[in-house]
This record gives C-alpha cells, structure tokens and sequence, in this order.
C-alpha cells in the first residue's frame, strides 16, 4: 500500500545510551561489560533524531498526526538517552528495561528491539544511527530489517519520503547511489545526512509532559534466556588495561634523516 504525500508518519528512532567519547572507557571488573556511569545519548542518533523531526515537520508535526517515538534498550540511566530525545523533539520515548539484558550482544539487542516495535502497532519507519558510538559495529540495523522482514537502506547520506516510497542517497567519497524502498522501511543514516540541533527551552519544558513507557521481557513476551550473557552469541573471557604508549624514536637531523626515517620504517615493516 502506498502512503499519500500527505498522511501521517509513524516514525521509530533507535537511541542508546553510550560512554561519554569525552572521557576514557572503562570495562567492569567481573563481567567486562562497557561501564555507563558516565554516559549520555549517542552523538550518531542524534542524526537519526533529526531526519525523523524534519520528515514529520515537512507534515505538518505531530499536531497533523505525525508521531517520532524515541526506543532504548538497557538499564535504568538508559532512559536519560530517550528524555534527551524528547527535550529534541520527538514525541513519546519507550524505555526497555530489565535485569536480564546486561550482557546482550547485537543479536539480543536487536531481538528485545523487534519486539518493542511489534508491540507499538503498525510502523511506516524505523530510523537508526550508523552505529553506536560504544561497540561501533552497525550489525542492529540489519539484524533488526531481518527480524521484522523490513526493506533496509544502510548509510543514508540523505533521505526522502514520497507517496510510500523512501528514498537514500549512499556516499562513500567517489561515488554516490541512490536507493529506494516501499514503506514500511528500515533505514540507518550517516553524519552527513544533517546537523541535529540544540534542544531550547520551550523543548526542554515540553518533554517533561511526554510520556515514557517502561517494559520488560515480560511485556514483549521474550524468554530472559534469549537475551543478556545466556542468550548473547559472543562471550568476552578476559581483558586488560591498555598498557601505557612508550616513548617514540626520535629521529635528530644530522644530515642523513631521510636515511634514518626509511631505515627506521622498514624495520617495522612499514614499507
């Protein structure tokens, strides 16, 4: 079926609360997972966000029907990802969460994700980030178009949506090609696509009236293990601290450092 140009979208944006790029990463002591105590909203959905305030505001907002639902998966804190969404200008927010998700791979994560979305009723499109900015594998977005049986445009560097059809432009530096997909669609898009902007006051205000629903797996009908470290397909066994950079060779110009610099590169095999 092909939406009008005018109908109203129902839009879907993934956000996940991410480690700071600010400060250094951390791994917790006993489980090596990624420690969030200082962590905010991923800088890459903030593209996703926006794409998805400018289809729905090119409609007419959310006053002609058009809806933008900001979806996290992970611990309590996690929601701050989804206010932060909210203070930007999406209209509601949905926060799962539940004990057993510590330790989800891709794979748990996007299965948690397709049934949050599944349980929100019909959706013309899902819009996601190129990857998080913590484990930067951009394997969600495919997993997650597969387990919904969605058309997936990857790397959007722009996107339009026409009469039911989405269209993306893919860049990758020489060449360009444009893709299209029937809705419902899947779409992940890349820093190029637009610069997000600065939640203001009034948005900040107004996101404190949105609503944020909370479930867990028992509300998405999911067994725990089929998510967390149980359900996870990948297992991290051990790991250290990154051990402090040495002192690098310094190469003093006594005439000869041109012969030094090459002798010194085809050491390392960098020649």
């Amino acid at each position: 079926m092909h939406k009008a140009d005018n109908s109203a979208l129902k839009i879907v944006v993934l956000v996940k609360y991410v480690p700071d790029t600010q400060f250094d990463r951390h791994l917790t002591a006993n489980s090596h997972t990624v420690d969030r105590s200082e962590s905010i909203l991923s800088e890459l959905d903030e593209y996703a966000i926006e794409a998805a305030l400018q289809l729905i505001e090119a409609r007419g907002g959310a006053k002609a029907g058009n809806t933008v639902t900001a979806l996290t998966v992970g611990p309590a804190a996690a929601v701050n990802a989804v206010k932060k969404a909210l203070q930007l200008g999406a209209t509601d927010g949905v926060h799962v969460t539940d004990e057993a998700l510590a330790g989800s791979d891709a794979s748990g994560t996007s299965l948690v994700l397709a049934a949050a979305i599944r349980s929100l009723g019909p959706v013309d499109l899902v819009l996601t980030g190129m990857a998080s900015t913590d484990g930067e594998t951009s394997l969600v977005p495919a997993q997650l178009a597969e387990r919904l049986g969605l058309a997936q445009l990857t790397f959007a560097a722009s996107l339009e949506v026409d009469g039911g059809v989405v269209t993306a432009r893919r860049d990758d530096g020489q060449e360009s090609e444009t893709v299209q997909a029937q809705l419902p669609a899947l779409v992940s898009v890349t820093d190029q696509i637009n610069e997000p902007r600065y939640p203001n006051f009034k948005g900040i205000i107004a996101a404190k009236k949105k609503k944020v629903a909370e479930l867990a797996l028992s509300d998405l009908g999911l067994d725990p293990g089929q998510v967390g470290r149980t359900g996870a397909w990948t297992t991290v066994l051990s790991a250290e601290a990154r051990p402090p950079r040495g002192q690098g060779t310094i190469i003093t110009d006594e005439g000869d450092a041109g012969i030094k610099l090459v002798d010194f590169l085809a050491s390392r095999k960098l020649l």
